[in-house]
């Protein structure tokens, strides 16, 4: 069946035999087709709903999101890919000399400690800066990986995972592929929804929540003041829920973290470098409660052992002689993402972004809207990266652009957007 769902033979959604059918057909006992059913759910391939019986996953853990992408041509401006700016990132070249100066003197060998003593301190001085409770720190290679490993640690396949939809891409590819079963949760521009993470616990079963806190991937959602207190409320009546924060926009974001983190026994929150400083360092600082990182960790050394302690050492230096201005990486993506929705509005055409670097444009034709801009000279995401339930949408990432391109680039939306449709996400 793996097979059949990775070359296209059994299609997103298709319903499968019942066991007991099944198992006639091919003349094996029902608990070995129970077992590989079993198998194939905690691989993500499939689903079971109750009475309605199993089917092919609508996304399976073998259809990434990331292949729903639209290939900017020559002469099409490329506006779909969430990176930063590369004039906005600092160059890396004294960091990593650095590190390999430290290294000449002391070579990391085996055996030795996986947390570079400065990066801990440094992390765990900024976490204690924005409020985040006292917990150890621990590094992993980028955010996904971090937050794999905290879910992997405490879950187990088919349970249930409240997560923000629209969201980033590659997480709701990640929860199935765990084997876990993603429940959307609505949001709108101040982050998930309380009444919504409410229902994903008491009627789904939600044993973990992820939550955003800025710059939230795809609609720049960030969480304020009262939603936090909403989500507190509704978390610190389920004490047993794992709740993982993810703070990608450190560093590229001036509005205040408000972190949930400490509200329920088991939690941890993740800030990934790849925003502010480069992608390709693939290192982000995690804190949790003490059983949490302690998991993770021992996990960490039986896998990949440690995260480099050369890149742990190059960010450290990147960190103490200020080589980004978060104020001013801040200023530099909200004149453009602002400018870009006030031009939106203008034209009429509902659009979000609070904060980080993209733009969500709820749209009434998503794949039409799409292939209009793209004749247009724009290639956008499409909204299906990152929906589950939510309705269509685009997404546009203003880092690559500059103030010239803010007016024809709303022209070319509000022709290609269509309608307001009935719903917009949230």
């Amino acid at each position: 069946m793996e097979r059949g769902v990775g070359a296209g033979a059994l299609e997103p959604g298709q319903a499968l035999p019942p066991m007991r059918e099944l198992a006639a057909d091919l003349g094996v006992n029902p608990n070995t087709v129970a077992a590989a059913y079993r198998t194939l759910r905690e691989r993500g391939v499939i689903e079971t709903d109750g009475r309605r019986g199993s089917r092919v996953r609508p996304r399976p853990a073998t259809t990434a999101r990331g292949s729903l992408r639209v290939e900017a041509p020559p002469g099409v401006r490329d506006v779909s890919g969430g990176n930063p700016d590369p004039a906005l990132l600092p160059p890396l070249g004294e960091a990593l000399a650095e590190a390999a100066r430290r290294y000449a003197e002391r070579p990391g060998l085996y055996g030795e400690a996986p947390l570079d003593p400065d990066f801990a301190r440094l992390a765990r001085a900024a976490f204690d800066a924005d409020g985040v409770p006292d917990g150890p720190v621990g590094v992993a290679s980028g955010s996904l990986d971090a937050i794999e490993r905290v879910l992997a640690v405490h879950l187990r396949p088919g349970d249930a995972v409240a997560v923000e939809d629209p969201g980033w891409g590659s997480l709701l590819d990640l929860v199935p592929a765990l084997g876990l079963r993603p429940v959307p949760v609505a949001v709108d521009d101040d982050g998930p929804l309380a009444a919504d993470v409410e229902r994903a616990i008491r009627s789904e079963g939600a044993r973990a929540v992820i939550v955003t806190d800025r710059a939230q991937n795809p609609t720049g959602a960030c969480v304020g003041p009262a939603r936090a207190a909403q989500l507190r409320r509704v978390l610190a009546a389920h004490p047993g829920v794992l709740l993982v924060e993810d703070d990608h926009g450190h560093g590229i974001v001036s509005r205040r973290l408000r972190p949930l983190a400490g509200v329920t026994d088991r939690w941890a929150l993740v800030r990934s470098v790849a925003k502010a400083y480069g992608p390709d360092l693939r290192i982000a600082a995690f804190t949790g409660d003490p059983e949490t990182v302690d998991r993770v960790l021992g996990r960490q050394r039986l896998g990949p052992g440690w995260v480099s302690r050369l890149l742990q050492q190059a960010v450290v230096h990147l960190w103490t002689t200020g080589a980004v201005d978060p104020e001013q990486v801040s200023d530099a993506y909200g004149e453009r993402r602002d400018a870009l929705v006030r031009a939106l509005a203008r034209r009429g055409v509902e659009a979000h972004g609070r904060s980080g670097m993209n733009v969500w444009v709820p749209v009434a034709d998503e794949t039409g809207a799409v292939a209009r801009l793209l004749a247009a000279g724009w290639a956008v995401a499409p909204g299906a990266r990152f929906r589950i339930a939510a309705p269509p949408a685009v997404r546009i990432t203003v880092s690559p652009l500059a103030a010239h391109d803010i007016a024809p680039l709303a022209d070319a939306v509000a022709a290609a957007a269509g309608p307001a449709p009935a719903r917009s996400y949230g």
